[in-house]
């Protein structure tokens, strides 16, 4: 579980953003969140370019998955264009248990990326769960990872 978890949303995840924090905090987690602070309509990739920033500020913590972040917009498909455009970044879009799981254990996702007009908050909730509580399992997975920076 991580330490700390960024939290932001534009105005289409906002509910949802808002939703999950109690959630976050009842688990354990320290939450920051980056905004917005209301419903009223923003861009996405403002909120989205903040949080890596914050992210890759937190340096190795944010590389080993002691700090995590989690976007959240209409469709999470914005964030997780946004969020892939800065190196050192790897956001997955998730709308599943499975895909949170094998996110964070295969391709050490260390930004969740989800949708609120596609999941509801039970389900957001439990692929939460499953980012937050999956370990990366390195080995032959880690020679993939470093081929992302590579590329980048």
């Amino acid at each position: 579980m991580p330490k700390t978890v960024l939290i932001a949303s534009d105005h289409g995840g906002f509910a949802l953003k808002t939703a999950l924090i109690p959630a976050l905090r009842e688990a354990g987690c320290a939450v920051e969140d980056l905004g917005p602070d209301c419903a009223g309509s923003c861009d996405y990739p403002i909120f989205a370019d903040k949080l890596c920033a914050r992210l890759l500020a937190a340096g190795e913590e944010g590389q080993n998955g002691a700090v995590l972040g989690l976007l959240i917009c209409g469709t999470g498909l914005g964030m997780s264009m946004a969020a892939n455009r800065h190196k050192g970044v790897r956001a997955a879009l998730c709308t599943c248990e499975f895909m949170a799981r094998m996110a964070r254990a295969h391709n050490n996702a260390n930004v969740l990326c989800l949708g609120e007009r596609v999941i509801g908050q039970g389900l957001a909730q439990d692929i939460v769960r499953a980012f937050l509580t999956a370990n990366f399992e390195g080995g032959r997975h880690l020679r993939r990872v470093e081929l992302f920076e590579k590329q980048a």
